[in-house]
Protein backbone atom coordinates (compact mmCIF):
# COMPACT_ATOMS: atom_id res chain seq x y z
CA UNK A 1 0.00 0.00 0.00
CA UNK A 2 1.41 3.60 -1.26
CA UNK A 3 0.69 6.01 1.40
CA UNK A 4 1.06 9.56 0.30
CA UNK A 5 -0.08 12.78 2.51
CA UNK A 6 -1.81 15.61 0.48
CA UNK A 7 0.70 18.56 0.31
CA UNK A 8 -0.99 22.36 1.67
CA UNK A 9 0.10 25.01 2.18
CA UNK A 10 -1.44 27.37 4.19
CA UNK A 11 -1.33 31.79 4.83
CA UNK A 12 -1.37 33.21 8.15
CA UNK A 13 -2.22 36.83 8.45
CA UNK A 14 -2.32 38.88 11.06
CA UNK A 15 -3.45 42.36 11.15
CA UNK A 16 -4.43 44.17 14.68
CA UNK A 17 -5.12 41.18 16.66
CA UNK A 18 -7.32 39.53 13.83
CA UNK A 19 -6.29 36.96 11.29
CA UNK A 20 -7.71 36.51 7.63
CA UNK A 21 -9.64 33.78 7.27
CA UNK A 22 -11.66 32.05 4.48
CA UNK A 23 -15.59 30.88 5.36
CA UNK A 24 -15.72 27.99 2.61
CA UNK A 25 -17.91 24.62 1.73
CA UNK A 26 -16.60 21.31 2.69
CA UNK A 27 -18.85 18.78 1.78
CA UNK A 28 -22.58 20.11 3.59
CA UNK A 29 -20.61 22.33 6.27
CA UNK A 30 -19.21 26.30 6.04
CA UNK A 31 -16.10 25.98 8.04
CA UNK A 32 -13.30 28.33 8.31
CA UNK A 33 -9.96 27.99 7.14
CA UNK A 34 -6.99 29.80 6.71
CA UNK A 35 -6.45 30.67 2.90
CA UNK A 36 -5.06 27.40 2.14
CA UNK A 37 -4.93 24.61 -0.64
CA UNK A 38 -2.94 22.36 -2.41
CA UNK A 39 0.16 22.40 -3.85
CA UNK A 40 -0.09 22.27 -8.08
CA UNK A 41 2.06 19.95 -9.86
CA UNK A 42 5.49 21.78 -11.34
CA UNK A 43 4.52 24.71 -8.32
CA UNK A 44 6.47 26.07 -5.28
CA UNK A 45 5.93 26.03 -2.44
CA UNK A 46 5.80 29.92 -2.43
CA UNK A 47 4.17 30.36 -5.39
CA UNK A 48 1.62 27.93 -4.13
CA UNK A 49 0.79 30.03 -0.84
CA UNK A 50 0.21 33.02 -2.59
CA UNK A 51 -1.65 31.98 -5.38
CA UNK A 52 -4.32 30.33 -3.26
CA UNK A 53 -4.57 33.13 -0.90
CA UNK A 54 -5.23 35.47 -4.07
CA UNK A 55 -7.56 32.97 -5.72
CA UNK A 56 -9.28 32.47 -1.93
CA UNK A 57 -9.43 36.35 -0.68
CA UNK A 58 -8.42 38.54 -3.46
CA UNK A 59 -5.33 39.57 -1.75
CA UNK A 60 -2.11 39.65 -2.37
CA UNK A 61 0.25 37.59 -0.02
CA UNK A 62 3.61 37.90 0.23
CA UNK A 63 5.28 35.21 2.40
CA UNK A 64 8.33 36.28 4.85
CA UNK A 65 8.53 33.63 7.07
CA UNK A 66 7.81 29.35 7.61
CA UNK A 67 5.58 29.01 10.42
CA UNK A 68 5.20 25.38 10.68
CA UNK A 69 4.62 22.29 9.43
CA UNK A 70 1.92 20.10 10.25
CA UNK A 71 0.46 16.27 9.35
CA UNK A 72 -2.88 15.32 10.32
CA UNK A 73 -5.20 12.68 9.53
CA UNK A 74 -8.37 13.46 8.97
CA UNK A 75 -10.79 10.73 11.28
CA UNK A 76 -13.60 10.88 9.22
CA UNK A 77 -12.31 10.47 5.64
CA UNK A 78 -8.28 8.97 6.57
CA UNK A 79 -6.72 10.87 4.38
CA UNK A 80 -3.28 12.19 5.50
CA UNK A 81 -2.19 16.32 5.11
CA UNK A 82 1.39 17.75 4.99
CA UNK A 83 0.35 21.57 5.60
CA UNK A 84 3.20 23.70 5.20
CA UNK A 85 2.32 27.46 6.65
CA UNK A 86 3.87 30.65 6.11
CA UNK A 87 3.18 33.98 7.81
CA UNK A 88 4.16 37.15 5.73
CA UNK A 89 2.06 40.80 4.20
CA UNK A 90 -0.68 41.43 2.06
CA UNK A 91 0.28 43.44 -0.63
CA UNK A 92 -3.20 45.16 -2.45
CA UNK A 93 -6.39 43.43 -3.05
CA UNK A 94 -7.83 43.03 -6.13
CA UNK A 95 -11.85 44.47 -5.25
CA UNK A 96 -14.25 42.54 -7.56
CA UNK A 97 -12.07 39.62 -8.38
CA UNK A 98 -14.24 36.45 -8.20
CA UNK A 99 -13.39 33.54 -5.53
CA UNK A 100 -12.29 30.26 -5.86
CA UNK A 101 -15.61 27.66 -5.92
CA UNK A 102 -16.66 26.83 -2.14
CA UNK A 103 -15.43 30.09 -0.95
CA UNK A 104 -18.04 31.84 0.36
CA UNK A 105 -16.65 34.96 1.84
CA UNK A 106 -12.67 36.19 3.81
CA UNK A 107 -13.03 37.39 7.50
CA UNK A 108 -11.04 39.21 9.92
CA UNK A 109 -11.28 37.06 13.15
CA UNK A 110 -9.44 37.67 16.58
CA UNK A 111 -8.24 34.23 18.38
CA UNK A 112 -11.05 34.12 20.59
CA UNK A 113 -13.47 34.52 18.19
CA UNK A 114 -11.92 31.61 16.59
CA UNK A 115 -12.26 29.56 19.49
CA UNK A 116 -16.30 30.67 19.28
CA UNK A 117 -16.20 29.15 16.39
CA UNK A 118 -14.06 25.67 16.85
CA UNK A 119 -16.57 23.25 15.58
CA UNK A 120 -16.78 25.11 12.34
CA UNK A 121 -12.86 25.05 11.77
CA UNK A 122 -11.86 22.88 9.29
CA UNK A 123 -9.03 21.13 10.93
CA UNK A 124 -7.16 21.08 14.47
CA UNK A 125 -4.26 22.73 11.83
CA UNK A 126 -6.33 26.33 11.80
CA UNK A 127 -5.86 26.44 15.58
CA UNK A 128 -2.76 25.59 15.78
CA UNK A 129 -0.93 27.59 12.87
CA UNK A 130 -2.65 30.61 15.33
CA UNK A 131 -1.43 29.76 18.30
CA UNK A 132 2.29 29.00 16.79
CA UNK A 133 2.01 32.47 14.87
CA UNK A 134 1.23 34.33 18.50
CA UNK A 135 4.06 32.47 20.39
CA UNK A 136 6.19 34.04 17.93
CA UNK A 137 7.77 30.80 15.70
CA UNK A 138 8.51 31.77 12.70
CA UNK A 139 11.65 29.81 10.21
CA UNK A 140 13.56 31.68 7.22
CA UNK A 141 12.02 30.40 3.97
CA UNK A 142 15.20 29.37 3.11
CA UNK A 143 14.60 26.31 5.80
CA UNK A 144 12.66 24.31 2.59
CA UNK A 145 14.11 24.11 -0.57
CA UNK A 146 12.59 22.97 -3.63
CA UNK A 147 15.20 21.60 -6.03
CA UNK A 148 14.05 21.62 -10.04
CA UNK A 149 13.62 18.16 -10.80
CA UNK A 150 16.62 18.35 -13.71
CA UNK A 151 19.24 18.67 -10.61
CA UNK A 152 17.64 15.62 -8.87
CA UNK A 153 17.35 13.58 -11.52
CA UNK A 154 21.13 14.90 -12.66
CA UNK A 155 22.23 14.03 -9.18
CA UNK A 156 20.63 10.54 -9.48
CA UNK A 157 22.03 9.22 -12.32
CA UNK A 158 25.38 10.04 -10.77
CA UNK A 159 24.85 7.94 -7.96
Amino acid sequence: MIWKPELTVAAVVEEQGRFLMVEERAGRRRVFNQPAGHVEEGEDLLHAVARETLEETAWHFEPQHMVGVYLWKNPANHKTFLRIAYCGVLRGQDVGRPLDVGILRAHWLTRDQLLGHEARLRSPMVLRCVDDYLAGIRYPLALLSQLPLEQVQARAAVL
